[in-house]
């Protein structure tokens, strides 16, 4: 009996002991994993977390080459635009950014052309002066050759002078710098559509088109195509389309019912418009038809001198004519000089040709603010706040401004002293 207690009593002791130990345990385990829950963090995740992560960029790096990142980046630019078009945009601006370059190197050949000639016309011209007044006071075989050589470059001076005022290489070289100017501009705007618009087959036909009428305003060639440089009547220069479509903004720009329109705005533009027609467009065509006028008088003037003094230099030393051919063949080469180094020294053709173009500058301004005017559906106009913000920056006024002007037409009229442009 006592043996039997004793042994009950080992089993209970036994019980209780491994009973409280997996109790330890299991307050050991609690203990080791109540902060686990409390901040989320254990090692074995970090590890497996840090793998994950290192795969995963693998992964992308292996799926994502250069090219197939540079093809998202090009869809997410285009915005899903046709390919074919943004193939086509880019050649047409591959060619304007080669038009620039074309017509930057003729114009500075152009330039060097003016120079050139002109220094070699009036140097030729004042040695034939200087010949002849020579052969004046000389006699016998002398007088003669000097004579004759100064009949002779009296003649191809005439020549050089009637090629050098029938091309104009000033008025040449103004033509090259404003189409590189523009073309410049054009491909500006190309980049600008590309980056934030989606081209379509209508962009490519405008700018096509653009690119056309740009040729044939400022044509490289000389023969058979080179522009008129006497036209009986001043017009200004237009190198745009006939016909523009306009780009539209819509649900970009302020209101979306309204585009950015409102009727105070259009009636702004409509005196815009009459100022520039009224004061700066016209004030351009009058400077650029005296410029005209005295470019003709100064181009035909020139020749008749030098002519006039070949004959005189060849009568030198004649006893019927001895005084009044000295006079006529040193004097007629003199001014000869001088009407040449002001024609073309002076580049009065050159400041026609850029008369003429700040007057199609205004012709082309006033044409898209009318343009955009009689459409009667807003939403087919360019965005208002856009367009007037670009008339702004066109003209070199602030906003303020420009409302100051359209306020101040709207009261004086035609009357009005104040020019629209405050660049030139």
């Amino acid at each position: 009996m006592a043996t039997l207690k004793s042994s009950s009593s080992l089993l209970n002791s036994s019980m209780s002991s491994s009973s409280s130990s997996s109790q330890q345990k299991r307050n050991i385990r609690a203990a080791i994993n109540i902060p686990q829950r409390v901040t989320g963090i254990s090692l074995p995740q970090l590890r497996t977390s840090g793998l994950d992560e290192l795969e995963l960029h693998n992964s992308t790096e292996k799926r994502l080459s250069p090219f197939s990142i540079n093809k998202r980046f090009k869809r997410f630019e285009n915005n899903g635009a046709d390919s074919l078009v943004i193939e086509k945009i880019y050649a047409i601006l591959e060619a304007v950014a080669d038009r620039v370059e074309m017509h930057n190197n003729i114009g500075d050949q152009r330039t060097h052309w003016n120079s050139l000639l002109l220094n070699s016309t009036n140097a030729i011209t004042l040695a034939a002066a200087t010949m002849a007044g020579i052969a004046a006071i000389s006699a016998g075989a002398p007088a003669t050759a000097l004579k004759i050589s100064s009949a002779s470059m009296y003649v191809a001076s005439t020549g050089m002078l009637s090629i050098l005022n029938k091309i104009q290489p000033s008025q040449l070289a103004e033509e090259q710098r404003n189409s590189a100017r523009i073309f410049k501009q054009l491909q500006n705007q190309i980049q600008t559509m590309i980056c934030i618009g989606n081209p379509t087959a209508v962009d490519v036909k405008e700018l096509m088109e653009k690119v056309l009428a740009l040729d044939k305003a400022y044509p490289l060639p000389l023969l058979g195509v080179m522009l008129e440089k006497f036209p009986a009547a001043v017009e200004p220069a237009v190198w745009w389309p006939s016909e523009q479509r306009r780009r539209q903004s819509k649900g970009l720009w302020g209101n979306k019912d309204f585009n950015g329109w409102n009727g105070k705005l259009e009636e702004e533009m409509r005196e815009i418009v009459n100022v520039m027609r009224t004061k700066d467009k016209e004030d351009y065509v009058k400077l650029a038809s005296k410029a005209l006028k005295l470019n003709k008088i100064l181009a035909i003037s020139a020749p008749i001198l030098t002519g006039l003094a070949a004959v005189g230099s060849s009568l030198v030393g004649s006893p019927s004519h001895g005084g009044w051919a000295v006079m006529l063949g040193v004097l007629g080469g003199a001014l000869a000089s001088v009407v040449n180094a002001l024609e073309h020294g002076g580049q009065v053709g050159m400041v026609f040709e850029m008369y003429r173009s700040n007057a199609g500058f205004f012709k082309l301004m006033e044409e898209s603010i009318e343009s955009n005017l009689s459409e009667e559906d807003l939403e087919r106009r360019e965005n208002g706040e856009l367009f007037e913000m670009k008339v702004c920056l066109q003209l070199g006024r602030s906003m303020s401004e420009l409302r100051d002007l359209a306020a101040a037409s709207s009261i004086k009229g035609a009357e009005i002293d104040e020019f629209a442009s405050k660049l030139f």
